[in-house]
């Protein structure tokens, strides 16, 4: 939850360098965190072991918090699954007092994630003014297609069959955050947003919660700058391979 702000263990540590070196070669625009200690610690730790922008500023928004289970926080899973049975209910739609609903969590997330997208567009806006469109590289650049990952479609690959009408925007972003958010924003892009999905992913997959340091790839497309339709393609969910 958000009450008990820990740091990373010895074992999480472990877990943030091997992220890290999962990732080194990735170059990214932008990094974001949870403000929680463990989330911070782990995106110091991812970009320590980065290539190519160790310096990059990491910047921490509140909004990308794990949720919170008000009385249920600190305690062990098998208290919070206890207060559910005993409230008729099951984890995780069940909410302790003082915690977040998870459409809470799901507006959250939403907010977030179009705050990103117009972050993109703005960055896409400023790169024409300062170039010229005309003077654009026209293709992706190598740097933005090495990621880890093996069994994807590449950005050409999802771009094409649209004549050239939408232009790859050159933001690569790194979210650091927490499990039960992320499955929330991740069933927020299925469930309203029509996220394409990998073909062999399992519904279970699909509900759990990501390992810690699980690496999720999404590619955003916004067709002209619509932030109203995003096209999200998702890449691989939870990777784990690295741990």
């Amino acid at each position: 939850g958000q009450g008990v702000d820990e740091p990373l263990s010895a074992t999480g540590f472990r877990q943030a360098d091997a992220a890290g070196l999962f990732l080194s070669n990735v170059k990214f625009t932008h990094v974001f965190s949870s403000d929680l200690l463990r989330a911070k610690q782990t995106a110091a730790t991812i970009l320590g072991k980065n290539k190519f922008c160790k310096d990059l500023e990491i910047k921490y928004d509140a909004r990308l918090r794990e949720r919170k289970y008000g009385v249920a926080e600190g305690r062990p899973l098998t208290d919070l699954k206890a207060m559910a049975k005993a409230a008729g209910e099951q984890c995780p739609s069940f909410t302790p007092s003082g915690g977040e609903t998870l459409d809470e969590v799901r507006e959250r997330a939403r907010d977030f994630f179009e705050f990103l997208c117009r972050l993109a567009v703005e960055l896409e806006q400023k790169e024409q003014d300062m170039h010229g469109a005309a003077s654009r590289s026209s293709g992706t650049s190598e740097e933005q297609l090495v990621f880890p990952w093996t069994n994807h479609c590449s950005e050409a690959e999802l771009s094409s069959g649209n004549g050239g009408a939408s232009k790859i925007l050159d933001a690569n972003i790194l979210v650091v955050s927490h499990g039960a958010y992320m499955r929330n924003w991740i069933g927020y892009f299925v469930s309203y947003l029509n996220c394409t999905l990998p073909t062999n992913l399992t519904k279970s997959q699909l509900s759990s919660v990501s390992p810690n340091t699980g690496v999720s790839h999404f590619v955003i497309k916004l067709e002209n700058g619509n932030l109203l339709k995003p096209e999200i393609t998702c890449v691989c969910l939870n990777q784990d391979s690295h741990l």
